[in-house]
């Protein structure tokens, strides 16, 4: 078999079924034998969108998403996607072509050093130097990218060894030394966290990516409500529990709730379970949770005091360890607390003013017509705290957006992914217009491959979030954030590509519009909604305050 047949025979090995990717010169020999080989191979418009498909591919599904460039540019245009996928933890596997081993580091023609550029931004990558090594390598990828933390490998392929023949050999299974994370709690940690816990009187579980990507959902609510433990979630662990079930506190951080926040501030004790403490979850560090003792759940044992020094760490596969402690589990007498938590989402409710075409209304319009079961994406900005805040997620991996790079560009083709790993689901896109122009190409990916994504532009022609921020903190001085006058017409840019288009001026449009388009099975729809140009995201902690230092209007 020659390496490109290997590397294929390999990936249906490992269940792959889809690769999104954009031929080149250095993978014209496995761009050959992918043209009828059986696998289903989706062409993007940039490397960009395929890494992000691939991306949201694996956050939909579950399983490892695969994507593939040639060497050089085509391999440089995947590193944002690397990136993001890195820093949300997301199991991808990304195919490099790279130039004739005999050639690299001379500058040939397409060169880069993909390797040394991606080390920094993958869980492990590889430079394939000999075919007799592929299948071994092929094996190893996918197990390191699926187990422990996940997160993007690499594989590096040389255009002659794609054509070199060798007789393969299939590993069964992965040994891999250095390599053996740990899956079980130990059991003195999980004593003295139960301990603890029973003994709070004013708990809180914060719950993040991790209990998502760890399918950890149903042992997590089983935990809460045995315990009657409250649950709020960084942005990452939306959907983990229904947003609108009695014990949750929604997402906390930067423009989470009131309520949440004043929880985290005045609780005596935070499980935190499959996060990482980004700086927008925890706001002033040395603030944070201030009286509460901290256990931190979380299979990365390099993730555990790194930000936040904690009480009780235990080591683990969030959802084995929630399974451990629901076998001790036991109601906890928490009801001041719970009637003091109520008390507070009376009196704070997330809200704004009921006038003109608002992004938010829009939001809880997409949420009531799909029951809150779509799977939203999003872009980077207001559109995705504003989707935070008022969709009202049911169920886990229905929310697929860019936490902890913050990428533009990212929600569209991740949408693209993720209807191509569920083809039954609706799949809508929450853009706004700065971003969505960002990876906007990848419309015609969507039509030619026939995936009814549904984009809902948030139009209020700004960069929104920067805009926020110099209204706030910068005495109002728009620079280069005003985008009205140099927008195309989306519905017409739609119809060229293919799609359909829409677009929404006014409260009276919304529902119409928007049910147009939900029963859009063909075609992919862009419906453009002239929201009011300068609304902001509240509530919200200004950069180096504490949780409880929310403003809710004009500083």
């Amino acid at each position: 078999m020659t390496g490109s047949e290997i590397l294929i025979e390999g990936l249906k090995r490992e269940g792959v079924e889809v690769i999104f990717g954009y031929p080149g010169g250095s993978v014209l020999p496995l761009c050959d034998h992918l043209y009828d080989c059986g696998l289903r191979f989706i062409l993007v418009r940039h490397e960009q969108g395929a890494a992000h498909a691939a991306d949201g591919y694996a956050r939909a599904s579950g399983r490892v998403g695969v994507c593939l460039a040639t060497s050089g540019p085509g391999a440089t245009n995947l590193v944002t996607g690397i990136a993001t996928a890195y820093m949300d933890s997301i199991p991808v596997v990304a195919i490099t072509g790279q130039v004739a081993t005999h050639l690299i580091g001379n500058d040939a023609f397409q060169e880069v050093d993909t390797t040394g550029i991606t080390r920094p931004i993958t869980k492990h990558n590889y430079l394939v130097k000999d075919v007799r090594d592929l299948p071994r390598i092929i094996k190893e990828a996918f197990h390191i990218a699926s187990t422990g933390r996940p997160g993007p490998v690499l594989i590096d392929l040389p255009v002659d060894v794609q054509r070199a023949e060798g007789k393969p050999l299939f590993p069964e299974k992965v040994e891999i030394r250095s390599y053996r994370p740990t899956y079980q709690g130990h059991p003195l940690q999980l004593e003295k966290a139960w301990k603890t816990i029973r003994q709070a009187r004013q708990p809180v579980i914060m719950a993040g990516g991790g209990i998502i990507l760890a399918d950890a959902s149903e042992p997590l609510r089983a935990f809460a409500e045995k315990t009657s433990i409250p649950v709020t979630f960084t942005l990452m662990g939306l959907g983990s529990l229904p947003v609108n079930h009695p014990l949750s506190l929604g997402m906390l951080g930067m423009h989470g709730t009131r309520y949440a926040n004043y929880a985290v501030m005045e609780s005596d004790l935070l499980i935190a379970m499959g996060c990482r403490f980004d700086d927008r979850v925890t706001g002033k560090l040395d603030q944070f949770a201030p009286r509460a003792k901290i256990i931190h759940i979380d299979i990365d044992p390099s993730a555990i005091s790194k930000n936040v020094e904690v009480d009780i760490p235990i080591v683990g596969h969030v959802k084995k360890v929630l399974e451990q402690l629901n076998e001790v589990a036991e109601p906890i007498p928490l009801k001041e607390w719970l009637d003091k938590i109520n008390q507070w989402k009376k009196q704070y409710p997330i809200s704004y003013e009921r006038n003109g075409l608002k992004p938010q209304k829009v939001i809880e319009e997409i949420s009531r017509l799909t029951d809150g079961e779509a799977i939203i994406c999003t872009e980077v900005g207001q559109n995705q705290m504003w989707t935070a805040q008022f969709y009202q997620f049911q169920k886990p991996r229905t929310l697929i957006t860019s936490g902890g790079l913050g990428t533009m560009g990212f929600g569209f083709p991740s949408a693209i992914g993720a209807q191509v790993a569920r083809p039954e689901a609706t799949v809508i896109d929450i853009a706004g217009d700065g971003s969505i122009q960002m990876n906007i190409q990848e419309l015609a990916t969507a039509v030619a491959n026939r995936l009814p994504v549904k984009v809902i532009i948030l139009n209020n022609c700004y960069l929104g979030m920067v805009r926020q921020w110099q209204q706030l903190f910068y005495k109002r001085r728009y620079a280069f954030t005003c985008l009205e006058g140099t927008q195309p017409d989306f519905v017409k840019l739609a119809e060229a590509y293919g799609a359909v288009g829409l677009r929404i001026k006014t409260v009276e449009e919304l529902e119409p519009a928007l049910k147009k388009a939900l029963a859009e099975r063909e075609r992919p729809v862009l419906v453009d909604c002239r929201v009011e140009p300068e609304e902001n995201v509240f509530p919200m902690v200004p950069a180096g305050a504490s949780l409880d230092e929310m403003i809710d209007g004009l500083a």
